[in-house]
């Protein structure tokens, strides 16, 4: 057991090197519609699943919940890397508007929906406004997409079958999902300016990164820089620094560093 443990760490161990541009950060090679990713020669594929009320739930159901999760973590192939990813971002303003807010109808009843309307705004406005979003990615080494595809789609069965057991529900995310997400986390501020298309980048010759990276990446002795948003590093056999020339810096916060060993992701 710890032999096979031992040889899927070394096997996930890939030689750094030096970037030399900010979309040379971006540890992925190649994407497909369905959203599988190929990042250091692994095939990656994620999954979103919703919560679950274990906390509120009875002792017995509790129990059950513990055993159903018992069993999808014995699902999980041993041959495969899986990694959890809590995302939490805030909402922006125009989302919150179109998924919670009452549309107008011009029937005579709209002062009804404004008050109800300015009811939810002041709420959310007390609130601190943040949205959690929780991801699963599976990677594998396959010799082809074909048969990472194939891999996948067990893994999504097994997965969906078992979460459907615990209550929750699971499904893959496409690449336009998976980019945007990425898009989220690298240009905060910039959240509806994300547009993409894979066809249209393919027929120009255009790099995906080009569309999600951000204007510029420091890395310093103790600290991790993305525009004007700071973290401390996590380790890296080398450091380096790459600005891009056009741009301003975006935003800021505090984040921390992706495709690494770090399971949270704050915004």
């Amino acid at each position: 057991m710890m032999k096979s443990i031992r040889t899927l760490v070394r096997q996930d161990r890939e030689k750094y090197v030096i970037p030399r541009r900010v979309q040379d950060v971006i540890p992925i090679q190649k994407i497909w519609e369905d959203g599988i990713f190929l990042t250091g020669g692994r095939y990656a594929k994620t999954f979103r699943f919703t919560d679950i009320n274990y906390q509120v739930a009875s002792e017995p159901d509790k129990e059950k919940m513990f055993r159903g999760y018992s069993a999808l973590i014995n699902s999980l192939d041993c041959g495969a890397t899986t990694k959890i990813t809590i995302f939490n971002h805030k909402m922006s303003q125009i989302n919150f508007e179109k998924s919670i807010l009452m549309p107008m109808q011009w029937d005579g009843l709209d002062d009804y929906r404004e008050d109800y309307n300015q009811m939810l705004l002041d709420k959310s406005t007390n609130g601190n406004g943040i949205v959690q979003e929780k991801f699963l990615t599976v990677s594998v080494r396959k010799k082809d997409v074909d048969a990472a595809r194939s891999f996948f789609a067990r893994v999504e069965a097994d997965l969906s079958a078992h979460f459907a057991a615990l209550g929750s529900t699971c499904g893959p995310m496409n690449a336009m999902e998976r980019l945007q997400i990425l898009h989220r986390f690298y240009r905060r501020g910039e959240e509806n300016e994300f547009r993409f298309s894979l066809r249209d980048s393919a027929r120009k010759g255009h790099s995906f990164r080009d569309y999600i990276c951000p204007d510029s990446m420091e890395w310093h002795s103790d600290y991790l820089q993305i525009g004007n948003r700071f973290a401390p590093p996590t380790p890296r056999t080398s450091w380096t620094r790459i600005r891009m020339p056009f741009s301003p810096p975006p935003g800021s916060g505090c984040v921390r560093w992706p495709f690494s060993n770090t399971s949270r992701w704050t915004d």
